[in-house]
């Protein structure tokens, strides 16, 4: 079994956009972090995101807004912002209150400017395999990680558990595509998939990504799958200080013995999805000064 540090090769990643950064000519990148209401875990992502785009020279705004912001309202603030020719990408953190349509605002965030990879023009790239395509992150992090891990995609059966906007369906995507990695046979699973683990069985490479703890066990995979674990979830654990534990959608314990690579929760998927952000930011600030 061989363990994925997320972590290392995010740090990695990270070198190179710093090295990157400090090379670009007529300015440097700019993104602004969009941020409704004031839940914790949102206000602790965005610093988090702030911080690292700070540590390798891109310049990182905050919009904050009160809960009580209407729909229409968010757009015309991301309007403004798309208008603002100093600014390279957007990102609005979700969740959003439930009084906001999340796709109709991720659609109003520029093509050009959609380091999330959400907005409808970016997915259908995607599946055009056109290369100037912002790929989500998390996505984008799961490809460069199986990349780095040498990780053999082509002709390979990948089951993907989640049809996700955000990582189910365009992972899926990338691994379909011909590219490498890519090239591989995929089956997505949800929740109306009947006899689930005779499906997952099958898989030289699973994604889990289902919001659900510890839900693949061991014998829900073969020996010598590579694993990645998308999920964090909290369960309670009386002996740490905060009375809970993260862990991911994949029995850890369980599955890591049987596998030929797995990635940690925390510390596998989760920081490279801030580095793809990262990445995405100068590709939005290249491609913007191509266009000048």
């Amino acid at each position: 079994m061989n363990l994925i540090d997320g972590n290392q090769i995010a740090s990695q990643v990270l070198d190179e956009l710093s090295e990157r950064v400090a090379s670009l000519e007529n300015g440097k990148p700019s993104v602004v972090f969009v941020r409704v209401g004031n839940d914790p875990a949102s206000i602790s992502y965005v610093k988090k995101k702030q911080k690292t785009a700070e540590s390798i020279g891109i310049d990182a705004g905050l919009k904050v807004f009160d809960e009580s912001i209407s729909e229409d309202q968010l757009i015309e603030e991301i309007d403004a912002l798309n208008a603002d020719s100093s600014i390279h990408g957007i990102l609005v953190q979700a969740p959003l209150p439930r009084h906001i349509n999340d796709v109709r605002v991720f659609n109003h965030v520029s093509p050009n400017k959609d380091v999330d990879g959400f907005n409808a023009v970016n997915l259908g790239k995607l599946c055009q395999e056109q290369a100037q395509a912002f790929r989500s992150c998390t996505p984008a992090g799961i490809v460069e990680l199986i990349r780095r891990s040498n990780i053999e995609t082509a002709g390979k059966r990948v089951v993907v558990l989640g049809r996700s906007l955000i990582v189910g369906k365009p992972i899926g995507m990338l691994l379909l595509n011909r590219a490498i990695p890519g090239n591989a046979t995929v089956t997505f699973c949800h929740s109306r998939t009947h006899d689930l683990p005779s499906i997952t069985r099958e898989a030289d490479i699973l994604i889990a990504a289902i919001g659900k703890p510890q839900f693949v066990t061991a014998e829900m995979i073969k020996t010598g799958c590579a694993v990645i674990d998308v999920g964090i979830n909290r369960i309670p654990d009386s002996s740490k200080k905060s009375g809970f534990r993260l862990v991911g959608d994949v029995d850890f314990e369980q599955v890591a013995p049987k596998t030929s690579h797995i990635t940690p929760v925390p510390g596998g998927v989760g920081p490279m999805t801030v580095a793809m952000l990262m990445s995405n930011t100068v590709q939005a600030f290249e491609q913007a000064n191509l266009v000048q």
